[in-house]
């Protein structure tokens, strides 16, 4: 038995959340942050820049705008066409179309932003994170044009924007790096070799940027070229510098990295640590402050070594080092590495906020207006325990493919001790464009446990209906024993990846269930209004003159046809699922095209009723052969076969490219190609043919 959570119409209303106040726990009794939040809040940032133009989207524009505004500037946001009706737009002053939706038509034309800003009068630009928040050039462009630019000097975004000269500029600092090769020579022989000397595995990184793009782990020899051309193509496309180093990985390596912050007057401090260490991809998933297991010794160690690679490169506003700690005997001052520094806020930011007390933003806001660090490093404490969540349109049951659609239905939790950072609500689009993201969900508490038993909590409580999303394992992994205990590193979610529900699982069949019987009940109710209300044949009532048997009805769960058994009697319809025993539940119905998507437990399932009329003409190729669709919308990249191909089971035959990430198509079985399909750079939708393999002659 399944029990009805709700029955919700399509994008009914917007049920998305933005956090609106000054984040976190604020420590009132803090005399420090209060004296901090009077200087600020006493009107003289306003007063110097008196209206702000954030150059990014989403839930960043968002975050950026609503500290803004209590602080009295006007707010102006710039859009590309896929964002048109986006809540951010709407929630600024005034808003300015910059062009079509992809990034480097709209959001990368520095020029562009900038021209907005003079037309309009912005007195300041917030990059946000990610598009230009780390591009010198613009820092240098902002400047020329007399708008203040809210991050460091363009100096100090060069002296760490490319990991090999960052590196070489922390060991001057005496800031310990990872062994491997940071020189500028790109020679695939020649790197190869490099990686043979430092001893697999290694980490291919991307000289610039960051996110994890253009970062491939390689197990040994055999795969190094493939893994080089891939990472040089994910940093051509992402940076616009294909150029990489090679580094030792650590084992059992743990993700920390310092938040530092510095104003013009030289003052640097820290702002404690944070763990990032459960990641996919090379991309974090939950972040928490402070770190587990960390001493006050390692702390200092680390905070210092941050300070000091700051101020070696003069550093004003908010920034991030990141360090790579060897994690096998815990956290230890002599055995943690620079890896790099982020030269702007991080998506992470709000955890370090809560366990301070301080909106970071503010602060970057008053530095920006020339205001000096109202405290010293020394009146800084840690207030509690916080961690986030990202909430992301992807689906982990298909080895975490990106899931574009609309939200037919996003309710987001709240509650003591909940934050939510949205960019996105009911009724609106997740697209191919940018990343996946839809929320970042952060939970604090006195205790780590109480931090985590929060989010596990809010994640129960999340709702979202269309795009496939990750909300069932994000509570998987907080309820994760090993997590849970502090035993965990960047392997943790590969290690783990099946318990936590990154795997192919069955249908959930009593989900289906739930949605079918909705489907049966429409469409029963819809009989009378055709106009025969009078026929009491068309009764929707369950009336028989006999027991009514059991009769098959085909169904749809996400594409897959189940064949369900249904009885109608006077209490309605109900399902036979074979006398096998299912926990009784609730689940969220929501009504959608042509069919209904069943949420249970963060799972989705999207049911459909089947027309016996229909025909799939797109199902495989007339001759029996096999199809390679693409699994979402997105670019292709690179298309390796054409007709007359032999292509052996597992060879690489097509590369699409969506949200910022690369996936690579291969043969099902051994065959001949029969059809391949578009010519890379183009768009593809989901499910489209790529390549069609039939037998061998």
């Amino acid at each position: 038995m399944t029990g009805r959570r709700g029955i919700v119409p399509p994008a009914s209303h917007a049920v998305s959340r933005t956090y609106a106040g000054r984040p976190g726990k604020t420590k009132a009794e803090s005399p420090v942050i209060t004296g901090l939040m009077n200087v600020l809040a006493s009107g003289s940032v306003s007063a110097v820049l008196p209206s702000i133009l954030v150059a990014n989207r989403g839930e960043i524009a968002l975050r950026v705008f609503r500290t803004a505004r209590r602080l009295g500037m006007r707010c102006i946001a710039v859009y590309s066409e896929a964002d048109r009706d986006a809540p951010f737009v709407r929630f600024a002053d005034e808003a300015h179309h910059i062009g079509p939706a992809a990034a480097r038509e709209s959001y990368l034309l520095g020029d562009r932003i900038i021209a907005v800003a003079k037309a309009s009068g912005a007195a300041c630009i917030h990059p946000g994170y990610g598009f230009l928040s780390e591009n010198a050039d613009f820092a240098d462009a902002c400047k020329a044009a007399g708008i203040v630019f809210v991050g460091p000097p363009a100096s100090a975004i060069r002296a760490m924007g490319l990991k090999d000269a960052a590196k070489a500029l922390a060991e001057k600092a005496s800031v310990p790096v990872v062994p491997g090769y940071h020189g500028s020579n790109q020679d695939v022989a020649f790197l190869k070799g490099e990686a043979d000397k430092i001893g697999y595995p290694v980490l291919i990184k991307a000289v610039a940027g960051g996110g994890g793009k253009g970062m491939k782990r390689v197990e040994g020899a055999a795969e190094f070229a493939d893994a080089l051309e891939s990472a040089q193509r994910e940093a051509r496309n992402s940076f616009g510098d294909a150029r990489v180093l090679v580094e030792k990985y650590v084992l059992s390596p743990r993700h920390v990295e310092i938040q530092v912050f510095g104003d013009s007057y030289g003052n640097v401090v820290h702002l404690f640590e944070r763990d990032c260490s459960l990641q996919r991809r090379h991309q974090k998933v939950i972040e928490e402050a402070p770190a587990p297991g960390m001493t006050a010794e390692v702390r200092a160690a680390m905070g210092n070594a941050a300070v000091e690679a700051a101020k070696a490169v003069g550093y004003v506003g908010a920034g991030t080092v990141e360090f790579i700690a060897d994690g096998r005997d815990g956290l230890r001052a002599d055995r943690f590495y620079f890896m790099e520094m982020n030269t702007r806020l991080q998506v992470e930011h709000p955890v370090t906020e809560t366990i301070t007390g301080l909106d970071l933003v503010e602060l970057q806001l008053h530095v920006a207006a020339g205001g000096k660090l109202p405290f010293t490093q020394g009146d800084l404490a840690i207030c509690g325990h916080a961690v986030e969540a990202r909430l992301y349109a992807e689906d982990p049951e298909r080895g975490f493919l990106p899931s574009t659609g609309k939200l037919w239905a996003l309710h987001l939790p709240e509650g003591e001790g909940i934050r939510v950072d949205a960019g996105v609500e009911e009724g609106g689009e997740v697209t191919p464009f940018y990343d996946p993201m839809i929320a970042k969900i952060i939970a604090s508490g006195a205790t780590r446990i109480e931090a985590l038993d929060r989010l596990a909590a809010a994640l129960g409580d999340t709702i979202v209906a269309g795009p496939k999303t990750n909300t069932r394992f994000l509570k998987k992994l907080c309820e994760a024993e090993g997590f849970r205990a502090g035993q965990f590193d960047t392997s943790f979610i590969d290690r783990h990846a099946e318990a936590l529900g990154a795997a192919a699982l069955p249908v959930d069949q009593a989900a289906v269930a739930a949605g079918a019987i909705l489907l049966l009940e429409e469409q029963a109710q819809a009989a009378p209004r055709t106009g025969w209300t009078d026929d009491p044949w068309a009764m929707a009532d369950g009336f028989a003159l006999s027991p009514q048997p059991s009769v098959p009805t085909p169904v749809t769960a996400d594409g897959e046809t189940i064949t369900l058994r249904t009885r109608w009697s006077s209490d309605g319809v109900s399902v036979d699922l074979g006398g096998e025993p299912h926990q009784e539940r609730e689940v969220t119905l929501v009504m959608a095209d042509e069919g209904v998507i069943v949420v249970a437990d963060g799972r989705q399932s999207w049911v459909r009723l089947v027309d016996p009329l229909s025909v799939d003409l797109e199902g495989g190729d007339a001759a029996g052969g096999s199809s390679v669709k693409a699994p979402m919308h997105g670019k292709l990249i690179a298309l390796f076969v054409k007709p007359g191909d032999r292509v052996e089971k597992g060879q690489r035959l097509a590369i699409v490219e969506a949200m910022k990430m690369e996936h690579v198509l291969t043969a099902p079985r051994d065959g001949v190609v029969s059809e391949a399909v578009g010519e890379p750079g183009a768009q593809v939708a989901q499910g489209a043919r790529i390549v069609s393999i039939g037998d061998a002659g």
